[in-house]
């Protein structure tokens, strides 16, 4: 187990290293589009509609990929207050620091890691090719903006990765 110390060095260092501060790089442009790409209304609207319009042979697999996501974004939050960890310092996301305030796991991280596992496990090949591409983009993004720490996106990862692994092999 590594020493707080250690994180919170860790942290400081990669979040300095990552952050794309107003008026610093023409990226955060980018950036900020990914990270809002992971929000969850996005996700579970654009899911809950092709459920709805989507040919039937989608519907169980949509029915359960929603489910899993509202069963995940339960537990990140339970973590997140539990644990209370303050976002970092930034100028930018105030929908997400007043909504949430806490910052550890990251429930995009988590979210983002899923959805492409469950892809891979339970829809196309290709959806899960390219939410693998995506999911890391979104977790720097969330660094980048300064909404969470590396150690938040790391966590989240992992817990949406493992979460979407035990759901693949629970409900095939």
């Amino acid at each position: 187990m590594m020493d707080p110390r250690a994180w919170q060095e860790f942290d400081a260092h990669w979040i300095q290293r990552l952050s794309l501060l107003e008026g610093k790089c023409g990226w955060r442009r980018v950036a900020i589009t990914f990270a809002h790409s992971g929000d969850s209304w996005f996700w579970l609207g654009g899911l809950g509609l092709a459920w709805l319009i989507g040919p039937e042979e989608w519907k169980t697999m949509l029915a359960k990929t929603i489910g899993a996501i509202l069963l995940l974004a339960v537990i990140v939050l339970v973590i997140k207050f539990s644990i209370k960890r303050e976002r970092p310092e930034g100028d930018w996301g105030a929908i997400y620091r007043t909504s949430d305030p806490h910052s550890f796991p990251s429930g995009h991280a988590a979210r983002a890691f899923a959805l492409a596992i469950l892809a891979f496990g339970w829809g196309p090949v290709w959806c899960g090719v390219l939410l693998a591409i995506w999911a890391p983009l979104v977790s720097l993004a969330r660094i980048a903006m300064r909404l969470h720490f590396p150690s938040d996106v790391l966590a989240g990862a992992g817990l949406g990765i493992l979460y979407s692994v035990a759901a693949v092999l629970l409900f095939p």
